[in-house]
Order: C-alpha cells, then sequence, then structure tokens
C-alpha cells in the first residue's frame, strides 16, 4: 500500500474532455488521458482493502490493487504485465467499458470511487507509447487447429489466448474488416478503431490468422430494402461462403463468437415509415465513411429532430453520432422511471447500483423522456413525421398508462436502440447447435456431467460471448474469450495452463 491515507486526504480525479463545441466537429476521442502525475494521486487514493471487491467485481477479475500500487511506485512496466494477465484488451475496457469495479469499489461505500478505469487507461496508453505491447509467441506449437467464427471481443480474446497455447488458429469475420461490434457498433469518438488495428497487428505476428468476407454457416438473403433483415450489418454481400460441415470437418475445434445481432424491434401502427431505422443500421455507417469506406445511401441525421428510443449505451451513442452529423435536436425515450441522481450504497453496494447515468453524449445534447411509451408511428407521404406516446407508471412490477397523457412529439428520423434479443438462429442452427431459452447458444461456463464448459451439444464445437450469454458487456466477452479458450486447450490437449 503506496500511501496508507491516501483515500482520506486525495479526492477523486477524473479525465478531462474536450469542450463539447470542439468535440462535436469531427468523430475524434475527446477523453485526455491522465499524465503520470495525477495517475498516481489516483491510485494513492486504492485502500488496498483486506478483501478487494473491486476484483470480483470486474468480470475479467483484474487485480486493481496491485496495478494501483505499481502505478504508485512509478513501476508502469510491471503495471502492465499485472493488467495484462487477465486483460487481453485494456485499451478497449479502459475506454468503453461502464467500471463495475469502480462501483464495488470499497472506498465507494461512502466516498467517490477510486478512478480505476482512468488508471488502467493510463496505463495501457503509457504502454503502446514505451514500445512495452509485443508478440508473445508459444514456446511450441501443438499441431492442433482451431477455427473462431467472429472478430469481436470474445473471438479476439480467445484466439489470443489460444495461440500463445501453441495451437494454429484462424479467425473468420464476415465484414471487410475485423473487430465485430467494436469495429462497427462503438462511435469512433467513443474508441477509435486504430486501437484495434494495432492489436490485429500483433496478434498476426503471435501466429493468428485471419480471413474477412466469409460467411460462416446459413446466413439470411441479402437485404432487398427492408430494415427486420439481422443481416442488414453486413458490410459486402460478396463473400467467401463457408458451410458448417466444411468447417467442422477442416478444424479441430470450433468457437462460435458471432454476436447477438438480431435487433428487438417495436412493432406498433406506422413502423413501415420511412426514417423508422434499427439504431444498427445507423452506427455502422458513420464508423464506415470515418475508416474511407464508401457508404450507398447514406442514413444520416443532419437537419433532423431525431427520436431515440432506448435509454442505454446503444441510444446514447446515437445521441452523440446524431448531434455530430448536424441534427435539429435529439429525444431519447427511455420505457422505466427516471432513477435517482444517487443510489442507496449502503443497500446496492457492491454490486450495480440503479441510478441516474448521464453519458457525454447527453452533455451534448439531448432531451431525455423517462417513463414514456411509443404508441405508433405518424407520418406523411411515408415518410414518418413523429411518435405518439403517452406517460406510464409501474405499479408492482405492471406499466400503467396515464390517462390523458398523450402526445405526439416531432420526429424525421427515428432509431430503435431496444437492445438485441439473440444471435443469428439460422448460423447456429446450421451447426446444429441447440439454444436456450432466449434463442443464445446453450452452454454452460462450468463442465458437468454431460458438457465441458463452454462445449455446446456438438461435438467439437464451442460458443461464447454474446452468442452464449446474450447481450452484454466487452468485458464480458473478453472473460468469456478467455476461459472458453481455456475449455477448447482442455479439450484438445486433456489439460491447460492458460489461465481461467
Amino acid at each position: 500500500m503506496g500511501k496508507i491515507t491516501g483515500f482520506l486526504e486525495i479526492e477523486r480525479i477524473s479525465e478531462s474532455y474536450k469542450p463539447v463545441p470542439e468535440r462535436l466537429k469531427d468523430y475524434k476521442e475527446f477523453v485526455f488521458t491522465l499524465k503520470d502525475d495525477l495517475a498516481k494521486q489516483q491510485s494513492a487514493r486504492c485502500m488496498d482493502c483486506g478483501t478487494p471487491f473491486c476484483n470480483s467485481g470486474c468480470p475479467v477479475n483484474n487485480i486493481i490493487p496491485d496495478f494501483n500500487e505499481l502505478v504508485y511506485q512509478g513501476d508502469w512496466k510491471n503495471a502492465i504485465d499485472v493488467l495484462h494477465s487477465t486483460n487481453n484488451f485494456p485499451e478497449f475496457t479502459g475506454r468503453i467499458c461502464p467500471a463495475p469495479c469502480e462501483a464495488a469499489c470499497t472506498l465507494n461505500v461512502n466516498d467517490d470511487a477510486v478512478g480505476i478505469k482512468s488508471i488502467e487507461h493510463a496505463i495501457i496508453d503509457k504502454a503502446w507509447s514505451e514500445g512495452w505491447v509485443q508478440p508473445a509467441l508459444p514456446t511450441a506449437k501443438t499441431g492442433r487447429t482451431v477455427a473462431i467464427v467472429g472478430s469481436g471481443p470474445a473471438g479476439l480474446a480467445s484466439a489470443q489466448q489460444l495461440a500463445r497455447a501453441g495451437h494454429s488458429v484462424t479467425v473468420f469475420e464476415k465484414n471487410d474488416r475485423l473487430g465485430g461490434l467494436l469495429r462497427y457498433g462503438i462511435p469512433d469518438f467513443k474508441m477509435e478503431k486504430s486501437h484495434i488495428d494495432r492489436r490485429i497487428e500483433q496478434m498476426m505476428a503471435e501466429g493468428v490468422v485471419f480471413k474477412t468476407g466469409v460467411l460462416v454457416g446459413d446466413w439470411p438473403s441479402a437485404p432487398t430494402g427492408g430494415v427486420k433483415d439481422p443481416a442488414q450489418t453486413i458490410s459486402n454481400w460478396s463473400q467467401t461462403k463457408l458451410s458448417a460441415q466444411d468447417l467442422m470437418a477442416e478444424f479441430d475445434a470450433v468457437l462460435l463468437c458471432t454476436g447477438s445481432e438480431v435487433s428487438r424491434d417495436l412493432n406498433i401502427p406506422g413502423r413501415d415509415l420511412k426514417g423508422v431505422h434499427f439504431a444498427m443500421e445507423f452506427l455502422p455507417q458513420q464508423n464506415k465513411a470515418n475508416a474511407g469506406d464508401s457508404v450507398k445511401d447514406p442514413l444520416r441525421a443532419d437537419q433532423r429532430h431525431v427520436v431515440v428510443i432506448g435509454g442505454g449505451d446503444t441510444g446514447s451513442d446515437c445521441v452523440g453520432t446524431s448531434r455530430r452529423q448536424g441534427a435539429v435536436s435529439v429525444t431519447q425515450f427511455e420505457l422505466m422511471p427516471e432513477p435517482p441522481v444517487e443510489e442507496n450504497r449502503p443497500l446496492t453496494w457492491p454490486y450495480w447500483p440503479l441510478k441516474l447515468r448521464t453519458s457525454s453524449s447527453h452533455e451534448e445534447g439531448c432531451e431525455r423522456e423517462f417513463a414514456i411509451s411509443s404508441k405508433a408511428f405518424v407520418g406523411e407521404r411515408g415518410q414518418v413525421t413523429g411518435v405518439q406516446t403517452v406517460r406510464v407508471e409501474w405499479h408492482d412490477g405492471k406499466m400503467q398508462e396515464v390517462p390523458g397523457s398523450e402526445k405526439t412529439i416531432p420526429a424525421d428520423l427515428v432509431l430503435l436502440a431496444m437492445g438485441f434479443v439473440n444471435p443469428v438462429a439460422s448460423v447456429l442452427s446450421s451447426f446444429g447447435v441447440e439454444l436456450d431459452q432466449r434463442g443464445n447458444a446453450r452452454a454452460l461456463t462450468d463442465s458437468s456431467a454431460a458438457l465441458k464448459a463452454y462445449h455446446t451439444n456438438v461435438p467439437k464445437v464451442f460458443a461464447a460471448g454474446d452468442t452464449r450469454r446474450g447481450q452484454s458487456l466487452v468485458v464480458w466477452a473478453i472473460r468469456e474469450g478467455r476461459q472458453a479458450a481455456r475449455a477448447i486447450d482442455e479439450f484438445l490437449m486433456g489439460s491447460s495452463l492458460l489461465p481461467r
């Protein structure tokens, strides 16, 4: 423990942002990484608890007190080694993770939590700038082959772990660029894609083979102008097609990390009006444009009144992107009541609390409507012009409409950001994978009498990430990718030295 009384003497230091008018001019990241001296002050606040709840609050179980101590001592090289021991991609989580570790921080019981996320961000950025992030080559090759379908965070984490264990790993991605929703779902102003690119370079040096533009399994036919096709996120329909049977015949093990891509729809009157779209029709287009890719018939918010239906992170991303595109107004709907500004800490700690969360995108200009239900989309000449709404109240978990609260809110563009329901079923069925009650691949996280961890009902076919658990956080995907890699290593070799 570097400074015994640090948590009593030093206040939380947060990362600073570019002013709103400046950051709205482009799609660049606008968060300033903590300088070394400020990171040291922040790490000095760590109490080095006897029972560090931050470790268990973090899905990848980062060894947080240890890297805090190392930063305080100025030993940044060992700090990145400790961080990398549990997290393959701290540059992703240090930017876009909501930091459940901070909610679990013991200091958070009655004070501001240690800025763990900002310290993690500082460690990995310094490691890259100092050249400490280098390929880690296996000591020997096993001769075993593994195919990973999907290059999101779960697929990438498992690929890196398996390659380092000596297996020959090939990652198949249907899009023409790698990263999954990291690439196409996360706006560049939250995480620039150069962070993905340099990790891919590292993994290629470690022996991972990447194949883009490959459709594995049975996918729906190409979209013909409709908006309800889950294949709408595919950027290039001239891909190579590979059957599930051919893949299973060629590789010793297959890991499905295809994500949860089927967007939750809102089937109310007027749904077929022009101008009503899924968030995942809207967000990927801007990321592609930022990357210099051509976008046919781009969907934009310029000079439009935008309504975003859904109060989560994806909705927030739609808000920030709409503001940068020049929307006249942005309104975000949330069906649930407005949560309290401050949580009841003695009641909720160390768990993730229900509280009002205001993102940087909200701060850029957004009217937020809580406890509001969308009844119908209205329009003229086939184009949406507004959303008919009604206020709702919740009693004993049941929603009731408030009489006389009906209202029509103007909207030229409506973005549905209500989450994702499950993976594309036809892909899983092409492998013969059984589904759970929610439509995800059925696989356990621990071995049972019938199944090994992350193993589906199909011999040598595994599933991890959103494909298995449903839509979740990037940090959970990394955890599942790492755990699935260990399970596959055990399956192939009989035992594994990979961390679980």
